[in-house]
């Protein structure tokens, strides 16, 4: 699967890169070298970060079918035990 920015995202991210490297290197980089920069982060490590998102919410979701017996339980034969009750 190939992981994509919206044109904003991808805008806002480059723009971020810029001013990383403006504030915290030597040097400054331009927006195609900072657009060049970001789409080799998101071939090289963004399927890693893909990957462990997917992992954390096939985990959640485990979780969530664990528990969906206790959510949503009914007891079973329970129509003459309320009848008593409300005599």
């Amino acid at each position: 699967m190939t992981i994509e920015l919206t044109k904003e995202a991808r805008k806002a991210a480059a723009s971020s890169i810029e001013r990383y490297f403006k504030e915290n290197m030597e040097e400054e980089i331009g927006n195609v070298t900072a657009d060049a920069l970001l789409q080799f982060f998101i071939e090289e490590i963004g399927p890693s970060i893909y990957n462990k998102a997917v992992s954390d919410v096939q985990a959640r979701l485990q979780s969530r079918i664990m528990e969906l017996d206790v959510e949503v339980y009914e007891d079973e034969f329970g129509y003459w035990q309320k009848r008593q009750r409300k005599r």
